[in-house]
């Protein structure tokens, strides 16, 4: 995952469009399947007042201290109206990125784990789960209650400092007028898509260059995946529940990537290998 995101970008409006909106549509699937699936509420519950008051703490002490100042200087730059809506965003990257440390890096990645799982093991898969974790085969409609605890050692996303540099180190791209923030996510969205599959790739016992020949197959379809995933970062105060919704997201994307995966291992199974005597017994 170390290949260049301005390339990545670069090569990502050229790729079919159609991989590239199924990638991002998964987010929003995540949403969706959570609403629906109550087994999956108990696992946000203890996590959500404490992340409603700390993301509501730390955005109304950004945009009261340091909102009207970021848009008087974006003002040099910008039309009046565009420097309101980037100061914006500007403002809502900044407490992302500081609820990404405060947050997500220490309090969250355990429920993630849990709902990945969960959503797995709903889908069938749970052969994946169990070298990590025992899998009960009580309470059949409750994938949550199934799950013991992780047996090995269990991350949903690695801390990942260069993401967060790269994060801060992008802000200014909010500065440019029109299009500086969907570049912003885009950019951020590369470095974020892989790393939403990182479980997968444990489970998978993937090394490095699996993971990362992996990743790279389908870097454009990550980037958008990472994009959409870093824009609901920004809703304010929904961002932490959207944090646990994106667990759901990219295991739906792992249990369909894992179903493609299985099929086509059937079918290079299914095919007959060639050889002489086969060839003779047909003439």
């Amino acid at each position: 995952m170390s290949h260049s995101p301005l390339g990545a970008i670069w090569q990502v409006f050229l790729y079919p469009a159609r991989d590239c909106t199924h990638a991002s549509l998964y987010p929003f699937k995540g949403i969706f399947f959570f609403i629906g699936h109550p087994f999956l509420y108990p696992l946000a519950r203890a996590r959500l007042l404490p992340a409603f008051l700390l993301s509501t703490f730390v955005l109304l002490n950004l945009f009261f201290w340091t909102y009207l100042p970021q848009v008087a200087f974006l003002a040099i730059f910008h039309y009046t109206g565009s420097a309101w809506v980037n100061g914006t965003f500007l403002v809502l990257g900044e407490g992302a990125a500081i609820m990404a440390l405060l947050f997500e890096a220490f309090l969250v990645d355990e429920s993630q784990v849990d709902i990945f799982d969960a959503v797995l093991v709903y889908k069938g898969y749970e052969d994946l789960v169990k070298p990590f974790r025992p899998v009960s085969e009580d309470s059949l409609n409750n994938p949550v209650q199934r799950l013991g605890k992780p047996t090995r050692s269990s991350v949903y996303g690695p801390f990942s400092f260069r993401q967060i540099a790269e994060f801060i180190l992008l802000l200014p791209l909010n500065f440019v007028p029109f299009v500086g923030v969907p570049l912003f996510l885009l950019l951020t969205g590369y470095r974020a898509g892989p790393l939403q599959h990182w479980r997968y790739f444990k489970l998978l016992d993937f090394d490095r260059k699996k993971r990362n020949a992996f990743a790279k197959k389908r870097k454009w379809q990550y980037t958008w995946y990472g994009a959409v995933y870093l824009l609901l970062q920004l809703v304010p105060v929904l961002s932490m529940l959207f944090l646990l919704t994106a667990a759901v997201s990219s295991a739906l994307w792992a249990a369909d990537l894992e179903t493609r995966r299985r099929q086509q291992e059937a079918r290079v199974i299914q095919v007959p290998e060639y050889t002489d005597d086969a060839a003779g017994d047909t003439v």
